[in-house]
């Protein structure tokens, strides 16, 4: 494998730094469950802390790039400059009770050519901080868990195929459009699973564990650093469409080569 390039360390440093902060907090609201209050307040503070961890040292480590932060909003940076993407804690519903399935998400975006707006991620890194488990990968070099080169798997039909989704929920996401889909994909698959962090879907999908994935109604933290992964991995990421946006967020639709086009027949059609 290539040695990590100085940008992946500094992403590396940084996600540690901040998943070390979140499993102590972690801790701390399995043990809010059963207060009156709830978790809620606590868990939001870990969320700013967290975002506050990765913000500072990003920052030391690249004072000119810019940032678009969950939490922060977006802070620019030198004009010719990349941006971070970032989800200082993507599955922030499981983190409130107590479920261990949660992760750090960074992506880098770079400018456009043009300097007419954002182009590409080129470098990303999803960190799941129980299991200590950091995917990554940089364009054109290929995607890694840890030290072990990862390879979207490499099953050919959809009764053998597993398929992550996000469901809609209270303000998000369009029932009625998941439905559909969801009616379209189901009876031909071996199973399908919604685990509540869209980074990990993707992070799992470039290791083989799910085959593919759909959702709509994301942002661009949830699938920057993802959607990179797959595709150094060897996998499709394009939009219901068909298309593939430097960032699908909005509708994303993902899998390996021979996967995708059946899947995206199906969606297709379901949408028609």
């Amino acid at each position: 494998m290539p040695a990590k390039t100085g940008l992946v360390e500094v992403m590396d440093r940084a996600a540690r730094k901040a998943g070390s902060r979140l499993r102590r907090d972690f801790g701390e609201v399995e043990h809010l469950q059963v207060s009156k209050k709830g978790p809620a307040d606590f868990v939001s503070k870990a969320d700013q802390k967290a975002e506050r961890v990765l913000y500072d040292e990003l920052l030391h480590a690249r004072p000119d790039w810019g940032f678009l932060l969950e939490e922060g909003g977006e802070i620019p940076g030198e004009e010719d400059k990349p941006r971070w993407v970032i989800d200082p804690l993507d599955g922030t519903t499981n983190f409130l009770h107590g479920i261990p399935h949660f992760a750090i998400s960074i992506g880098v975006q770079e400018r456009k050519l043009d300097g007419s707006g954002w182009g590409d991620v080129y470098a990303a890194l999803v960190y799941q901080p129980i299991n200590d488990e950091v995917f990554w990968a940089e364009k054109a070099k290929g995607a890694y868990l840890g030290d072990r080169r990862l390879r979207v798997s490499g099953r050919r039909h959809m009764d053998e195929s597993l398929i992550a989704t996000g469901t809609p929920f209270l303000g998000h996401g369009d029932v009625e459009e998941w439905t559909k889909i969801n009616n379209a994909i189901a009876p031909k698959v071996a199973g399908i699973r919604r685990f509540g962090a869209a980074s990990l879907d993707l992070a799992w999908l470039a290791a083989g564990r799910f085959d593919g994935f759909w959702e709509s109604d994301l942002q661009a933290w949830d699938t920057a650093a993802g959607g990179l992964l797959v595709r150094e991995a060897g996998g499709f990421v394009t939009d219901f469409k068909g298309r593939s946006p430097a960032i699908a967020d909005k509708q994303i639709l993902a899998a390996n080569d021979a996967l995708h086009s059946k899947l995206h027949k199906l969606l297709a059609g379901a949408l028609r």
